[in-house]
């Protein structure tokens, strides 16, 4: 397999950046030696654990393994004792990985310990690389129902993903990206630190996010700008009396959001405030990405493009049966209505292998024919843009005979200037089978809109039978780290 950082092994561009922290920072030699050091360092190793903060030594870490050829299990620091002790145990690594500096839970004690050095003086990348379809990085999944799980992530899912958005979004060695995600996810991790190195670019983390820091880096020489929804909330709410931030994010190239959907009302603020729009792609731990919009293609706020170079996409029916989709090579297949909602099922070279030690959920996970259910809900636009509507498990709601997607009606709620968040679930109802149930966070908590108003807000939007039954307020909605929001945890009466 060609190497997975031509950069680190070509020398064209060694002494341009490759990684900068707050004031601490390296060129592609100083990565190359001091992944290169520690890489010889793992040799033997089965997996290594790597305490994933958002510093120069867990990109150099991560780096490491995958140099050496082996799989890398990104921990967060914030996990509790109980989740990082099921980590660990259903893991099982040779070795720990962290800084120098860092403190480890009394759960990492047991396992030998490596310091990982980030200006080594002396090391070499090694020569030859692992097969494609050799593992990579073992991330857990957030464990919404039961135990997290290991998606066993192969090194031709890394290169197909970066080389297929590398297409879309016209990445090339000359972008400088700028982020504050954290490093123990596929956004923050796989596309926010690998995907610069593989295409020999530069990446600037903020450590923390904040639109000042956004802001600085964008205006000095930063092309792209990855994030959340939450991130971009907060860019959207300071652009009305921020100036110098709407020129900072106009002058972007390209700005990304993932990992949820972006509300509508804060594509519409951005724009009208920069003249840029934002980006959204698709993708989950198991898949890495699977559609995008494209930089040269057509978008529309609440889609997330289409298909990925080499990605095969359908949607299906209860039953299984396909009945819109693309091919691999992008021929669109059956009808594309803008309104038959199916479960979106993909195959192709980005996908996971397994989950670790889980032959059952693995099992359980892909069709006989190899297609990957990935429990996410959508329609097909007639433009035939990829449209999210929410979670199989949470967010499809069945109400009188119809099949509701929980986003369309959250966007809705949005618009309204009343409303501040918004989530909407589906709770049993003896005539309807499901009622859409709204839970809102209003923008001025003593006056907050009636139900009626917010009711007949969807229904003008939407259609009748979309608009919520049941409205409830909330001080906040309950979210994980990348923002989304948990609606499991969503208070019950």
């Amino acid at each position: 397999m060609p190497s997975l950082f031509p950069a680190l092994v070509g020398g064209s561009v060694a002494e341009r950046s490759a990684l900068r922290f707050g004031d601490r920072s390296l060129t592609y030699a100083q990565l190359a030696a001091s992944a290169g050091e520690l890489a010889g360092r793992l040799g033997g190793a089965g997996r290594v654990a790597v305490w994933a903060t958002p510093t120069l030594e867990t990109a150099v870490g991560v780096v490491a393994a995958l140099l050496a050829g082996v799989p890398a299990v990104p921990l967060n620091p914030k996990s509790g004792e109980g989740e990082l002790g099921h980590i660990l145990r259903d893991s099982a690594p040779s070795l720990v990985l962290a800084g120098s500096c860092d403190e480890l839970p009394e759960a990492m004690r047991t396992w030998e310990r490596i310091d990982i050095r980030t200006h080594s003086p002396g090391g070499a990348v090694p020569p030859a690389e692992a097969d494609p379809g050799a593992p990579a990085l073992i991330v857990y999944t957030s464990g919404t129902t039961g135990p997290p799980k290991g998606a066993v992530i192969p090194r031709r899912a890394i290169a197909s993903t970066l080389d297929a958005l590398a297409d879309a979004w016209q990445w090339t060695g000359d972008d400088v990206l700028v982020h504050g995600l954290p490093l123990f996810h596929v956004h923050g991790l796989i596309l926010g630190i690998l995907g610069p190195l593989r295409r020999g670019g530069s990446v600037r983390h903020l450590g923390r996010f904040s639109t000042e820091g956004v802001a600085r880096e964008l205006n000095g020489g930063a092309t792209m700008l990855f994030g959340v929804p939450t991130m971009y909330h907060r860019l959207a709410e300071a652009l009305a009396e921020d100036a110098e931030l709407a020129k900072a994010l106009g002058r972007a190239r390209l700005l990304v959001s993932g990992s949820a959907a972006l509300p509508v009302h804060d594509h519409e603020r951005i724009t009208a405030a920069t003249g840029s729009r934002v980006v959204e792609r698709y993708g989950m731990t198991e898949t890495l990405m699977n559609t995008s919009v494209r930089v040269d293609g057509a978008a529309r706020p609440g889609t997330v493009g289409v298909p990925l170079p080499g990605v095969d996409l359908r949607l299906v029916e209860e039953d299984g049966t396909a009945f819109a989709g693309y091919d691999a090579d992008g021929t669109p297949t059956g009808a594309y209505d803008g309104e038959s909602v199916g479960e979106i099922q993909v195959r192709g070279p980005n996908l996971f292998t397994e989950y670790l030690n889980r032959p059952d959920a693995t099992a359980a996970a892909f069709t006989e024919d190899g297609w990957f259910r990935t429990g996410d809900m959508a329609v097909l636009d007639p433009d035939g843009l990829v449209r999210i509507v929410g979670r199989k498990a949470t967010d499809l709601i069945k109400s009188g005979g119809h099949k509701i997607g929980a986003g369309e009606i959250e966007n809705a709620l949005l618009e309204h200037p009343a409303v501040r968040e918004a989530a909407v679930t589906g709770e049993p109802d003896d005539d309807l089978g499901e009622r859409v149930v709204a839970w809102i966070v209003p923008s001025d908590p003593p006056s907050p809109p009636s139900a009626e108003e917010l009711a007949d807000h969807v229904a003008r939007r939407l259609a009748p039978h979309k608009r919520p039954r049941t409205v409830r307020f909330l001080e906040s909605l309950p979210r994980n780290d990348m923002g989304k929001i948990l609606k499991r945890a969503l208070p019950r009466d």
